[in-house]
């Protein structure tokens, strides 16, 4: 076919050296003719195949300290050559310039060199000229020429050119591969740019390598993908394909966790924990959660930031559930849990998660630092004349940190470091707490001398009003509203504590 073309010179310069001598066989058995550069030009001659040095075929030896190697118009004149242009054919015979027919270059390790904590300069350094520029040339002429732009790109070379036969590639192999070079120089380019932009935000450039094709979106009418690398956060070891209403709890459930250091467990539905409990053991943690809504608990998402063991296993079997989370488990828990075979078994990897949040909104994007600030003993501010008790203070913090990661507007009830209910994602708040004490009542939840925690303040005592006649003793909220003192002078009239944090968790 016309459209298929042979390889018969590489120009090959690259810094990962891995899986590069597999497709250097390869090419080598079809009779491609290489040509390299300094480290790579050594190291496909340590394997005893010849390789001419670029620096021949240009005249100039590498300069400006390897800044300036293939920059000449006998490379680009190789690679960007019309092979069916006859003023281009008449001119690279006139100028003694060889067709070059693949480009195998990778880049410099910018980001890795930015996390590296390296200097300014280093980091500069790692802007790659050559490479970039010779990725895009071989890219752009995919008509004539085929581009591997990255070390993840060399086994589908391999297999290509294997299954075609005589270092042969197709139209539309080219265009593939050139395809995934623009992805890297896009990535890069993204990265430097967000790397000299810093705090300044003055653009929105974000590039995510890998993606999931998932089996729809939210609903089944609509397409969905997965933009990331799961397999950085998660190890899977069981179970169904991930869903995208899956990802989206797995991303809640992660985030609410994250705010936990006793050994506690968690039940989320629909982005907002239906149960959760912090106990001394995880078994205990567990049975708690569960008690606090097992109706919603069933097909929804567990995380526990503490091993998995069999009795646990044993207790969390008995429900049906989409996803279990946690840091480890035992052979013997696995062995239980696996028994179901479209259950989903994750293990979550010690992993720092971005400091930044995106959304798409209208014909743009929504981005805010993520809300990371969790409250302590020293935020707390007394602002009724009765105190909070030590064992109040833990309740409170607790039902601080759920209703941070609760749809607002939203109410959360809590005692003994456990969720009794929670009133989410309303239009009102009172209608958050009257949701939240008639759940706790449906499942024979005591109220009294529980806690209540708001997402934001009150702007009336009614709130506090309502939650003290269900038995509510002690109150965390952000405080702020002009009329605070409305619902400090009913606490005081009726002798509930409460304190203010001064910071705000509304969560849209």
């Amino acid at each position: 076919m016309a459209d298929n073309k042979k390889i018969k010179t590489a120009l090959i310069s690259v810094f990962h050296k891995d899986g590069l001598d597999e497709m250097l066989k390869l090419l080598n058995g079809y009779g491609v003719k290489f040509l390299s550069t300094g480290g790579t030009k050594s190291f496909i001659e340590s394997l005893g195949y010849s390789c001419d040095a670029v620096e021949d075929l240009t005249g100039y030896p590498s300069i400006l300290g390897g800044r300036v190697k293939t920059l000449h118009p006998k490379v680009f004149g190789g690679i960007l050559n019309r092979r069916d242009n006859e003023g281009d054919r008449e001119q690279i015979a006139k100028y003694e310039i060889p067709e070059i027919d693949l480009v195998v270059v990778d880049l410099y390790p910018f980001e890795e060199t930015v996390a590296s904590g390296a200097s300014e300069a280093d980091i500069i350094e790692k802007i790659d000229i050559g490479g970039i520029s010779l990725i895009r040339a071989a890219a752009k002429n995919y008509n004539d020429v085929v581009i591997v732009a990255s070390k993840h790109q060399y086994a589908p070379l391999c297999r290509i050119l294997a299954e075609n036969g005589d270092a042969v590639t197709s139209l539309a192999d080219r265009r593939f591969f050139a395809k995934e070079a623009f992805g890297v120089s896009s990535l890069y380019d993204s990265a430097i740019f967000n790397y000299f932009d810093e705090d300044d935000a003055s653009a929105f450039r974000a590039a995510v390598d890998g993606v999931s094709h998932l089996r729809y979106g939210e609903n089944p009418h609509q397409k969905g993908k997965f933009f990331g690398r799961f397999d950085d956060m998660f190890e899977k070891l069981h179970g169904k394909e991930i869903s995208y209403n899956n990802l989206l709890d797995i991303d809640a459930a992660v985030n609410l966790i994250s705010d936990f250091t006793e050994p506690t467990f968690a039940i989320l539905k629909h982005n907002n924990a239906c149960g959760i409990a912090s106990r001394p053991s995880v078994l205990e943690a567990w049975k708690d959660a569960l008690a606090g809504d097992p109706v919603s608990a069933f097909g929804g998402v567990l995380i526990t930031n503490g091993e998995v063991d069999a009795a646990t296993a044993e207790e969390m079997h008995k429900i049906f559930f989409e996803v279990c989370i946690a840091p480890s488990y035992t052979d013997d828990a696995l062995k239980i849990l696996e028994q179901k075979k479209n259950r989903i078994i994750l293990v979550l990897k010690k992993i720092d998660l971005p400091k930044e949040q995106y959304r798409s909104v209208l014909n743009g994007v929504l981005r805010q630092d993520k809300d990371t600030y969790v409250e302590s003993v020293s935020d707390l501010k007394q602002v009724t004349d009765k105190a909070v008790s030590p064992e109040q203070v833990e309740d409170l913090l607790f039902a601080n940190k759920v209703v941070k990661h609760s749809k607002s507007n939203s109410i959360v009830l809590a005692k003994n470091k456990q969720l009794l209910a929670s009133g989410v994602g309303q239009t009102s708040r009172v209608d958050a707490l009257r949701q939240a004490i008639e759940k706790a009542h449906s499942f024979d939840f005591d109220l009294k001398g529980s806690v209540m925690a708001s997402d934001a303040f009150f702007p009336f005592a009614d709130c506090v009003e309502i939650a003290h006649k269900a038995g509510v003793t002690a109150i965390i909220q952000p405080g702020g509203s002009i009329r605070d003192n409305d619902s400090v002078d009913y606490c005081n009239k009726n002798g509930l504590a409460m304190v203010m944090t001064g910071v705000r968790h509304f969560k849209h």
